[in-house]
């Protein structure tokens, strides 16, 4: 079995290590480098000591050094590492896994650029539960159309640092597009005040930022006389790295190209 040959961003935080803990444990992976940002103490230290291993690849600052024997490198760090990874990886032709969230247009726009020169999945959650989630979304909002107002309504960890979350935000734009709508015309991100009577053709947003919350999402349609809620609850980030293995495999005979979750689960539009 020829093994991925796997490079990690962000291999000294929480979600970089559980990658890495995802790529030891996989029979057909193997991690080849680790990116860390320049000046960071885990520079030069070994990605996997964590899991008790010696001699395992270090964490670099340098892209040429830490991508050097990657076929694709697997990114949740920060809109602009992602970016300035992009590049690197556009220019040598290696396929990226983008889990990173809180990207502006121009950051989109770059993704959507580099994908006619390497392979790409990019997706706000890798995980197979929350894919799976989006498909019911667009369903009840199909089924929904008329009479019942939509929340969204998302729980993280107090270090997230982009509200609302990029899940979140993929969920208000499936249903919106299942309605016929425009995300951009019919949100609504915050209520305070005297707001009126709800324009039953807006999608609400509420956010809570507390204590390790993993990422709880909870989209409820409210009718007169009865409401549905559909959820999804993490409870470990182990479930993103193994989405985000199975996208790595999904791009193993791909050479261009912008692929989601969606795409990689088979679950169609």
């Amino acid at each position: 079995m020829t093994s991925m040959k796997i490079a990690v961003a962000g291999a000294g935080g929480r979600m970089g290590k559980m990658l890495i803990e995802a790529i030891a444990k996989a029979p057909d992976a193997e991690l080849t480098g680790a990116l860390g940002v320049a000046g960071s103490p885990k520079i030069g230290t070994e990605a996997a000591a964590f899991l008790g291993q010696s001699g395992s690849v270090a964490i670099v600052a340098d892209l040429a050094t830490g991508l050097a024997g990657a076929r694709c490198l697997i990114d949740f760090t920060r809109p602009e590492g992602t970016l300035k990874h992009l590049a690197y990886c556009a220019e040598h032709g290696i396929a990226m896994v983008i889990g990173t969230t809180g990207f502006d247009d121009a950051g989109k726009a770059a993704i959507r650029a580099a994908a006619d020169k390497i392979a790409i999945v990019f997706a706000p959650n890798m995980s197979v539960g929350v894919n799976l989630t989006l498909k019911l979304l667009e369903m009840a909002a199909k089924a929904l159309a008329e009479g019942y107002d939509i929340e969204i309504i998302e729980a993280h960890h107090r270090h997230k640092v982009d509200a609302p979350s990029g899940t979140a935000l993929k969920m208000g734009e499936v249903i919106a597009d299942a309605l016929g709508r425009d995300l951009k015309e019919c949100a609504v991100y915050g209520r305070e005040g005297v707001t009126g009577e709800r324009d039953p053709s807006t999608i609400g947003f509420a956010t809570i930022r507390g204590g390790d919350i993993v990422g709880d999402h909870t989209v409820l349609f409210a009718g007169d006389g009865e409401r549905i809620e559909i959820s999804h609850k993490s409870s470990s980030r182990v479930t993103y790295a193994h989405g985000a293995l199975r996208a790595a495999r999904f791009l193993a005979d791909k050479q261009t190209g912008l692929y989601d979750m969606q795409d990689v689960l088979a679950l169609g539009r």
